[in-house]
């Protein structure tokens, strides 16, 4: 369901890009990529395989908007699916990145529309996602509004008060307040 194209091995070129640009030895690539093509066989995830992964992750709620978001952030060149480089990266930054290197990530997913700033309607687009995600009775959800956060959220990072948020403004905000930064980026923080 939702998987094509195949590569039966990673090429040598493959295995030594990815241990460049990755925290992995050549043996843990080699475990990811099985697990990839079990899930893959054709090489591919697809938008609607990674909803169906992320549905596992947190069944209580609405993931379908945050995978979106999360998906349009993993597909890199975006070709509308993620092959196994981009899976790995993402892993990578996602799980064993550091602080900044999460909320770097996390800067792209909130910038939507891909021009470099987040404003307020990206802002309150993500996070309305993210409540969905967490579903209306997890205890990790924040009693307020979605919108109501983003507004608290946006108004505090901006500081220079344009009505835009620069991705220094967006990392010295998170940087600056952890509970904001784990709000922020609930898949780095799983």
């Amino acid at each position: 369901m939702g998987c094509f194209g195949s590569k039966a091995k990673l090429s040598k070129e493959d295995i030594e890009f990815l241990q460049r640009k990755t925290r992995y030895d050549e043996e843990t690539i080699k475990k990811w990529y099985k697990g990839f093509q079990q899930d893959c066989p054709n090489g591919k995830l697809t938008p609607a395989k990674f909803v169906d992964m992320y549905k596992m992750l947190f069944p209580s709620g609405d993931g379908e908007e945050f995978c979106d978001h999360a998906f349009r952030t993993f597909d890199t060149d975006k070709n509308g699916y993620i092959d196994f480089k981009e899976f790995l990266l993402a892993i990578d930054v996602t799980s064993a990145g550091t602080p900044q290197e999460k909320l770097k990530w996390a800067f792209r997913m909130y910038d939507v529309d891909g021009n470099g700033v987040i404003e307020l309607n990206e802002m309150k687009k993500i996070v309305q996602a993210i409540y969905d995600m967490l579903g209306a009775n997890s205890a990790n959800r924040p009693a307020d509004s979605a919108e109501a956060r983003a507004k608290i959220i946006f108004e505090r990072m901006d500081e220079n008060h344009d009505g835009q948020l620069t991705e220094e403004e967006f990392l010295h905000g998170c940087m600056e307040d952890e509970e904001l930064s784990k709000i922020l980026s609930p898949l780095t923080s799983q």
